[in-house]
């Protein structure tokens, strides 16, 4: 007996109930061409996951459900089944489920068994667990049809395993972070181990507000052996072979897509991220300010590649105390992007500021306020120009001035999506030097580097007064990032951080910092998770807050 499965590797959009069926409706015919028996789509596909607060409105699960019903009865012309995930109204209680559809009918229904409730996950907030599933028969065979957390546990896998299931197969949203591919994998082959059987993976590629799913569905036949790799940040349509023999059923195996590095998978990240936020949400293109710095120019490379260049504008923002250097270089990185390039002085802003402010301020001495007044109003300038041409305005700060607070709200935080949000300084060079001498798959921007080598070389600096470097407040990145990882992904407290070897003070005043900032980065703008503990869904802390950090 033979079994063709299609994987569905899509990138559905939450809400677009109608495009979303449309698209299934499409990739059916696709699966039908290559002569699949069946159809496989990710977690709540119908919809697009995660709906949050969406999915409690009564004509948002209506429209779900008319067109789940429309599917099923296209399945009487004989071609492929469908397994859709969705939601499912029953008894009071709404379950995050997956349909099977084939024959013209909705054949079986199964209910999401665990729920997530930690990290960027609230399922129980909105959704009721359902019972552990049992197998679903599809065309004589007994398929385990699980729902993305329910693989993440052994007792679901086991109890199908246990009323007959042949194979394992879950649909998922799962989101991004680097280094969970191999976690995903390490978990499966548990799971195979467990009940002895074939284990499918298939997972949705997609920008959802500032989670990225990558795809990279996989399948493991019943030895643990790779049999499918699809490919990460891509959407595929994927035709598996399957037989069955004496031992049970078998994946014919493909050739895998290759592994990304580390710098490879933080851009295709960005890139996903950004390029579905600005088309979700129907922007033209996108603005930011080129300030010759790193952190734009690695802004602005991720936007041409994500958009093209041609849906980039970039503005150079001088003051009186921007370097040559500076001019050059942002110039540079323009010209190498192809993307649109202007320059807007500050100057006459700053000395207005300076006028209308001096009766208030009297003879008081220049000091970090004069600072932030540069910085607000080059936000304001660059929020004229996301009004006037309807560019959304990308913000360009990364997780080490974010977590620090070094960073002026109102100013340099203005805006509508961030892409480094989640990427450390000591990453943010690495990936620039990556860039450069790359070109990531799918990129729309050019061949070749992406910004000049003294752009990656020359100290960081905001360049507020004279002579500025980042390190004049910041203590070197290399050591703040090894501290910050400690402190932001392993939550670690300052005495376990000064039993690494970091220095006592050095940890307080870093802890202070990052205590302190939790009221800007409430106000910050969304942007896409890399790592396992992004601020904002991840880690939620109180604005006022009286803990030290100290245990005594």
């Amino acid at each position: 007996m033979s079994l063709r499965i299609a994987l569905a590797q899509m990138n559905p959009h939450v809400g677009e109930v109608r495009a979303n069926a449309a698209r299934i409706r499409a990739l059916r015919a696709q699966a039908a061409a290559l002569g699949a028996d069946l159809l496989v789509t990710p977690e709540f596909s119908i919809a697009g996951y995660p709906p949050e607060d969406l999915v409690l409105k009564p004509a948002f699960r209506d429209a779900c459900a008319a067109e789940i019903a429309a599917l099923a009865a296209e399945t009487a012309d004989g071609g492929p089944g469908v397994i859709l995930g969705g939601p499912w109204m029953e008894g009071g209680k709404l379950f995050n489920a997956a349909f099977l559809l084939d024959g013209g009918a909705i054949v079986a229904r199964r209910a999401k068994h665990e729920l997530p409730n930690y990290g960027v996950f609230d399922d129980k907030r909105v959704f009721d667990a359902g019972p552990a599933p049992g197998p679903v028969v599809f065309r004589g065979v007994r398929l385990g049809m699980m729902v993305c957390e329910d693989w993440w546990f052994p007792a679901v896998s086991e109890t199908l395993q246990e009323s007959g299931a042949e194979i394992l197969l879950s649909i998922n949203g799962s989101p991004f972070e680097l280094d969970k591919g191999e976690a995903r994998v390490d978990l499966a082959v548990a799971r195979v181990v467990e009940t002895g059987l074939p284990f499918v993976f298939l997972n949705q590629v997609c920008g959802q507000d500032e989670l990225v799913f990558e795809g990279a569905s996989f399948v493991l036949n019943a030895d643990r052996t790779l049999a499918v790799k699809a490919p990460a940040f891509t959407e595929a349509l994927v035709l598996t072979e399957w037989g069955r023999g004496p031992e049970g059923w078998r994946c014919a195996p493909q050739e895998p897509a290759p592994p990304l590095g580390r710098e490879a998978q933080i851009y295709a990240a960005m890139m996903l991220g950004l390029r579905d936020y600005v088309a979700k949400n129907r922007f033209p293109g996108v603005v930011l300010g080129l300030s010759g710095g790193i952190d734009s120019a690695l802004s602005a490379a991720v936007a041409a590649d994500a958009l093209g260049p041609d849906r980039v504008r970039a503005v150079m923002l001088p003051s009186p105390y921007t370097s040559a250097e500076s001019l050059e270089d942002a110039a540079a990185c323009a010209r190498l992007l192809g993307i649109r390039y202007e320059s807007v002085p500050i100057g006459p802003a700053m000395e207005a500021f300076a006028a209308m402010l001096a009766p208030a301020f009297g003879n008081r001495p220049p000091d970090i306020t004069e600072e932030n007044i540069q910085s607000r109003i080059r936000g304001v300038t660059l929020m004229a120009m996301s009004n006037k041409f309807g560019d959304m305005l990308l913000t360009t700060g990364n997780k080490s001035e974010m977590s620090t607070g070094y960073a002026t709200i109102y100013g340099d935080m203005c805006g509508g999506y961030s892409v480094l949000k989640d990427v450390y300084k000591t990453d943010v060079f690495a990936v620039c030097r990556w860039r450069n001498a790359h070109r990531p798959e799918g990129a729309l921007g050019p061949d070749g580097p992406a910004m000049p080598e003294r752009v990656i070389t020359k100290p960081p600096s905001a360049e507020l007064k004279p002579d500025q470097k980042d390190q004049d407040t910041l203590p070197p990145y290399d050591v703040l990032d090894a501290l910050l990882h400690g402190l932001v992904e392993e939550e670690q407290g300052v005495d376990a951080m000064v039993a690494r070897g970091f220095e006592r003070d050095l940890v307080l005043r870093v802890w202070r910092m990052l205590d302190r900032a939790e009221y800007k980065r409430r106000q910050a703008p969304p942007g896409v998770k890399i790592g396992r503990r992004a601020f904002g869904r991840d880690r939620r802390y109180p604005i006022t807050n009286g803990f030290t950090g100290l245990i005594a």
